[in-house]
């Protein structure tokens, strides 16, 4: 009588987890609630505008305050100076083999100087929006619960 054999259950490989930190931030043409904020669009797999803050890896020894002024003025085109700061967001997902863990700092900035632009390779499309419905355009939650800090960042209240 032949053996049988069982098989052994498949175990997939452990993902190797990756550390991630990136910045950016909401910046806002004056230090008013009546402002306009620089929001950037990209398309998602399905073509689909998605409207978020300007954000992106920290560099070498950057803090992730200057992370967030160049990634806005990269991805916008409008420089600034740091308020203050809004939240942090944090996020799990998987990049081919690895498990990603991404930390994302998020600041409130008013306008230095700079011209609107999506020149930005990795923007499709950049608008100045009312403050009071930059809620209405954002794509993400975690986005939208940042706002809550905007009035007391603008009030000076750090």
């Amino acid at each position: 009588m032949p053996s049988r054999r069982r098989a052994l259950p498949h175990r997939p490989r452990p993902r190797r987890r990756v550390e991630e930190v990136s910045a950016g931030g909401l910046i806002l043409d004056e230090r008013a609630a009546s402002a306009n904020a620089a929001l950037i669009a990209r398309r998602d797999r399905r073509g689909r505008l998605l409207w978020s803050l300007p954000k992106g890896h920290v560099e070498g020894e950057e803090t992730t305050e200057q992370t967030a002024v160049r990634e806005v003025e990269e991805e916008t085109g409008v420089t600034g100076t740091v308020l203050g700061p809004l939240g942090t967001i944090d996020f799990w997902f998987i990049a081919g083999s690895s498990r990603v863990h991404k930390t994302v700092h998020h600041f409130l900035l008013l306008r230095t100087g700079g011209e609107l632009s999506d020149a930005d390779i990795e923007v499709a499309e950049v608008a100045w929006v009312p403050l009071e419905r930059v809620s209405e355009w954002l794509a993400y939650a975690d986005e939208r619960r940042l706002l809550d800090g905007v009035p007391r960042l603008l009030t000076g209240a750090l």
